[in-house]
């Protein structure tokens, strides 16, 4: 093993490891909220949902792939692979679907206060849980079928592809097949995008009608309280915006490990260390902008200060 493999294996293991302890922490902090009602969010339980999310697509193929950087081989058997990359797909599924909702309330919620607009607000309210349940069928059904071409590490030529994971491989398919497959995975993935990025722009657009409104009704000495939804859309706006460009970035790197003829591990690797650069930078985004999470950690600290001066 060079020193390069060393290299991406410590980037994957504190990748994963903060990733890991940064989302768990927001799980419990956000379900913490949602079961005692305290100072409760309708969007705490997307947040929740998508830490929850990025948990699974994190521990299901970047421990893999850290023991992979490392040096391990032949640690999983063709069902394992299956296993393991059909609960990938389903977290990362669940990741684009938990964005696009948390967008998608968070444009309505900062809309204007009109009739036709506050009845949308109470029926968003209720749709936040049956929508996360049906994520969940929806991505669990979609993606079975996806996983069934990948089995354990082969030693055929015939069945390796570009996108080798050294302890896994890719059954080939026909060149009909992997395009249907390919064309289906981006619309379902661009469909979500493109909400996610027009609820966005929404908000951007509402964001800078308020901002003018209220430097005309405030003077320039008296500074205007932020008021929470519009704190909660510009942390929104940056998860999407952060998405968006890794999503770019991943379709664009993956087009050219695609169509390479020979295979470079230093981008196969350098792909794979950003395919999880949203699961575990999205969750400290969210406690930046989160007042609540500044005031947990106040009485932490005042706290633990008590208790070492007694």
């Amino acid at each position: 093993m060079d020193a390069t493999e060393i290299s991406f294996g410590i980037l994957f293991l504190l990748q994963i490891s903060t990733g890991v302890s940064v989302n768990g922490f927001l799980l419990l902090f956000y379900t913490h909220m949602v079961s005692t009602s305290q100072k409760f969010s309708s969007s705490d339980l997307i947040l929740s949902h998508l830490a929850l999310a990025n948990t699974i697509a994190l521990l299901t193929l970047g421990i893999p792939e850290t023991m992979s950087v490392c040096g391990l081989r032949n640690f999983l058997n063709n069902v394992g692979c299956k296993i393991l990359f059909y609960f990938y797909r389903v977290g990362r599924g669940l990741a684009i679907c938990t964005t696009c909702l948390l967008s998608v309330f968070q444009a309505i919620t900062i809309s204007p206060g009109t009739a036709r607009w506050a009845g949308a607000k109470v029926k968003l309210y209720k749709c936040i849980l049956p929508s996360c349940i049906l994520f969940w069928i929806l991505n669990m059904l979609v993606e079975f079928d996806r996983v069934m071409n990948m089995t354990g590490p082969q030693n055929s030529s015939s069945l390796q592809s570009p996108m080798d994971y050294k302890y896994c491989s890719r059954l080939s398919l026909s060149a009909v097949t992997t395009l249907v497959y390919a064309v289906a995975l981006s619309l379902q993935d661009l469909v979500f995008v493109g909400l996610m990025s027009t609820a966005s722009g929404y908000m951007v657009f509402v964001l800078h009608r308020h901002h003018r409104r209220v430097q005309h009704l405030h003077k320039p000495s008296n500074s205007p309280r932020v008021m929470p939804e519009v704190i909660a859309a510009k942390r929104v706006i940056a998860l999407v915006t952060l998405f968006v460009l890794l999503y770019g970035r991943q379709s664009v790197m993956l087009n050219i490990i695609m169509n390479m003829k020979e295979k470079s591990p230093l981008l196969l690797n350098s792909h794979m260390v950003f395919a999880h650069t949203f699961a575990a930078l999205s969750p400290c985004l969210v406690i930046h902008s989160d007042r609540r999470m500044r005031m947990f950690w106040k009485r932490e600290s005042a706290a633990s200060n008590i208790d070492s001066s007694s």
